[in-house]
């Protein structure tokens, strides 16, 4: 989900480290797939076409071909909820159908003239996606999210978006455990509805539960599938409604799930959710069977690192918290940022660290002191100095 909320770094090393063909493509990189020869052929063409107009023919031809980056278009936008939506989207050329349930996409789409990101969880069940070539993610508009707002009351069909390939290691393994268990809270449920649709898709067969929880009956997202996956003998799907009920617990988990420490476990929900989670089967001396998928926002949560910024050319700074991007920290500062698309896909912000380490905010992963990084996608991970 994303926003499973998994689920994406610029990589480091020695460019003499990295074999011919990974130097070929690196203007590519954040948007190769599966598909070798599609990446040659995006790459060769990022490479014969300037940084100021890398797209304009392939756009006049097809507005979703491009060399530098993967695109889609929006087939549709469903009401699930009252505040969410299904988005169902046909990427355009280059885009790899070769994803596994639970993995997430990352999605940009242009607001006021600016590109904004984020990664979601993908609803879809990839066997079909390679027969109808469509994918779809469900987004809960937050009070606090800009961009989830306006994917769910303010995208049209026909809206041209930007796409990252499909990553994330949240998925089930081949075969599948003799015992299941699927803890979920809220939207969290996204990445293991992929999961159950493929499962019912493929005809297989092993012993599921489900538990999930949602304030409200009103909130429950997927609540006419999940009562046909149940009544199907599918999975053993108990929901548990917080405003009424109170939020789960170690203790109510286990009256719902008694034989929870037999299962293989995988969940998703904010961060709380998952802390008693892991609580639980840590006390029940079984850690290892547990598989998290974590909000992205929380990745980048406010308090997580942060520090001063230094902007080395200019000598401007800029105290800010692990949430703010550096290509927002330099803008706020008034200092002339380089950026393009604001999403980590056209490598148009990368700049160097001179001091300290900055964090990807996609990956969590940390770069230091003479890397390379991309500021629309990073913050500061303590005190840093960029050269810009």
């Amino acid at each position: 989900m994303v926003m499973g909320v998994q689920e994406r770094g610029t990589g480091g090393g020695e460019p003499g480290s990295r074999s011919w063909r990974e130097r070929f493509e690196a203007p590519v990189a954040q948007v190769s797939s599966q598909n070798r020869a599609a990446n040659w052929v995006r790459a060769a063409a990022a490479r014969i076409t300037t940084p100021l107009l890398p797209d304009d023919y392939l756009h006049l031809a097809n507005p979703l071909w491009s060399a530098r980056e993967l695109r889609g278009k929006i087939v549709s936008v469903t009401s699930e909820t009252e505040d969410s939506a299904t988005i169902r989207i046909k990427p355009g050329w280059g885009f790899s159908f070769d994803y596994t349930a639970g993995q997430y996409v990352g999605i940009g789409v242009l607001v006021d003239g600016r590109w904004t990101w984020r990664s979601y969880s993908l609803t879809s069940v990839p066997d079909i996606s390679k027969t109808d070539r469509i994918i779809s993610i469900t987004v809960k508009a937050m009070p606090e999210g800009f961009l989830s707002t306006h994917l769910v009351n303010g995208l049209e069909p026909g809206a041209i978006v930007r796409l990252a390939a499909p990553k994330g290691e949240f998925v089930l393994p081949d075969p599948l455990p003799g015992k299941i268990l699927f803890a979920t809270a809220g939207s969290g449920i996204t990445p293991i509805m992929s999961m159950l649709r493929m499962i019912r898709h493929r005809g297989q067969h092993t012993d599921i539960v489900l538990v999930h929880s949602a304030p409200t009956r009103d909130d429950l997202l997927f609540a006419d599938e999940l009562a046909d996956l149940a009544s199907d003998g599918i999975a053993t799907v108990h929901t548990v409604f917080t405003r009424s009920s109170g939020k789960l617990t170690t203790q109510s988990l286990a009256e719902l799930c008694p034989d929870l420490a037999d299962r293989q476990a995988w969940a998703c929900g904010p961060a709380g959710f998952l802390e008693m989670l892991e609580h639980t089967f840590a006390d029940a001396g079984v850690s290892g069977n547990l598989h998290l998928e974590r909000f992205a926002l929380e990745r980048g949560a406010s308090g997580a690192h942060g520090g001063e910024v230094t902007f080395g050319r200019s000598g401007k700074r800029a105290a800010v918290d692990g949430a703010t991007t550096l290509l927002e920290a330099g803008e706020d500062a008034g200092v002339l940022m380089p950026f393009g698309c604001r999403m980590g896909i056209c490598q148009s912000c990368v700049v160097m660290i001179d001091k300290g380490a900055v964090r990807d905010l996609r990956t969590g992963r940390e770069h230091v002191e003479g890397e390379r990084i991309q500021t629309c996608v990073s913050a500061a991970a303590g005190d840093c100095t960029l050269d810009v």
